[in-house]
Formats: structure tokens, C-alpha cells, sequence
């Protein structure tokens, strides 16, 4: 997998929270697509740091994630 550091403050991406997290819920991720790849946050802190990782590395985590 490789992970680089996002750049910029993420207000051009569409963030989705999990489907797991209530829309008050306090502890979630976010994710938005790019065409470089897919970024991840903190929902708690969505001004913090984030990472993106290349589109088939992200394929390969949801796979292994998924429940079977």
C-alpha cells in the first residue's frame, strides 16, 4: 500500500461518513474519492490530518474488510 500525505484543506472533495455512524456519532472516518486516489479523516477532527492511498490499494482494504 502506499500512503502519501494529502495536501490542501479537502474543501474541493466529497467526504462520506460511514454508514455505521449515527449522524451525531463521535468516532468515524471519512473518505472521498479523487482522481489520485482515495483520502481518509478524522470525522472528529476534519481539519486535522488526513492520508490518500492509491485506488487499488483501497480496493484491496475494503475486500479484506468486507464481511464475507
Amino acid at each position: 500500500m502506499i500512503l502519501k500525505s494529502a495536501t490542501g484543506d479537502g474543501s474541493a472533495l466529497t467526504w462520506r461518513k460511514s454508514s455505521y455512524s449515527t449522524s451525531d456519532g463521535p468516532e468515524c472516518v471519512e473518505v472521498a474519492a479523487a482522481s489520485g486516489g482515495v483520502h481518509v479523516r478524522d470525522s472528529k477532527n476534519a481539519a486535522g490530518p488526513r492520508f490518500a492511498v492509491a485506488g487499488p490499494a483501497w480496493a484491496d482494504f475494503l475486500a479484506y474488510v468486507a464481511p464475507r
